[in-house]
């Protein structure tokens, strides 16, 4: 007789069992991936954007979008640039002041709400219309230690044929990467306001030295170029002998404005020291980098200055420099801006308002430092 191996039959109950902690232990890896992102990521702008595909990702939804505080006016919460795949309508404003009854509610909830839920248990005179425009499935306070980082707001959702909302172990998870991602906020806030400089609220020194240091090492290890300009303003100490020191501040914050209008995103631009500033222009060659500073210079010699009803003529003095990992490849971030700064030196020599290419017979006169 021979024996057979008896296969109990399958019970159901513990299969569901087991199905439950699978998925159960499949969401925590995903979260203990997610709060590893964004605890990594410091960079506000990219915290955000990190944020929104997480969660557009992870939630199956179409858009997705952050009010936040600007790290340097704590007056509104505003969604400028922080969104994706959601439509703006023309004509409103989509900033609510910090002092409204809306975020003062939110900061105090630790709930998520439908439109209809917040509409319900808000004052008439809270500033609904920024968000109930957007449409949003899911509103989400971002709130840490009763204060508001910020409200997520998530867009249309990809529904399955038997769905109709949001379960209950979807809002659990999206409430725990709602405090991770107000915990990464509050530090990037941090961040950003402690490396920028307040009056032009462009990046300080230290900071853009610590970006080129990292950009070096990422453009030997892959063969890239990018580029470096150095500039000041022209007889600058003219504005302050003449017209008082607030006259000196409007000139530096509009040089800022204005700078700032003629970089990418991607681009850093920093206040290196009293009228002197920096740019690091990503992935950027020679010929790209000049066209970009003499905008730049023209831009500024054209702009109206205009101080207590006197026209102030302002003009800046520039030098580029390229790093090239055949002929320029510097390892360090200091020589790099040194070779933007012999540029810059001849062009004020040459005349002032204009720029200069650091090329190799000026590179070779630049040496480290002792």
């Amino acid at each position: 007789m021979t024996s057979e191996t008896i296969i109990p039959p399958e019970n159901p109950e513990y299969t569901e069992i087991v199905t439950q902690y699978e998925k159960k232990i499949y969401d925590l890896k995903q979260l203990l991936e997610i709060s590893r992102s964004l605890c990594s990521t410091i960079e506000f702008s990219q915290l955000i954007e990190s944020i929104l595909y997480t969660c557009m990702g992870q939630f199956r939804v179409l858009g997705a979008g952050i009010f936040v505080l600007d790290a340097l006016d704590s007056d509104f919460y505003q969604l400028d640039k922080n969104y994706n795949g959601m439509e703006l309508k023309s004509g409103v404003n989509y900033q609510i002041s910090a002092t409204d009854s809306m975020i003062q509610f939110l900061a105090k909830s630790d709930k998520l709400f439908t439109l209809e839920e917040l509409r319900s248990v808000l004052p008439p005179s809270s500033n609904f219309e920024p968000i109930s425009s957007l449409n949003p499935s899911l509103i989400v306070p971002l709130v840490q230690k009763n204060h508001l980082n910020g409200i997520l707001l998530l867009g249309e959702r990809i529904t399955m044929p038997d769905e109709t909302d949001y379960s209950a172990d979807e809002k659990e998870q999206i409430s725990i990467i709602a405090s991770l991602a107000s915990v990464a906020i509050s530090n990037a806030s941090l961040l950003e306001r402690s490396s920028t400089d307040m009056m032009t609220h462009l990046k300080l020194k230290y900071f853009f030295y610590n970006v080129l240091s990292d950009k070096i090492d990422q453009a030997i290890s892959q063969g890239l170029k990018f580029s470096v300009v150095m500039f000041d303003i022209d007889f600058f100490k003219r504005f302050n002998d003449t017209y008082g020191h607030a006259c000196g501040d409007y000139v530096l914050q509009t040089v800022a404005k204005i700078t700032r209008s003629c970089i990418r995103s991607r681009d850093l631009a920093s206040r290196y020291g009293g009228e002197e500033f920096t740019l690091l222009l990503d992935n950027t060659e020679k010929e790209d980098a000049l066209t970009v500073a003499e905008r730049l210079r023209t831009k500024i010699e054209q702009y109206d200055f205009k101080y207590e009803n006197q026209h102030v003529k302002v003009t800046v003095s520039l030098g580029v420099t390229e790093f090239n990992p055949e002929t320029n490849a510097v390892t360090s971030p200091k020589l790099l801006v040194d070779q933007a700064d012999q540029a810059l030196y001849v062009s004020k020599r040459n005349g002032r308002n204009q720029v200069t290419f650091a090329d190799s017979k000026l590179i070779s006169e630049t040496k480290l430092p002792d």
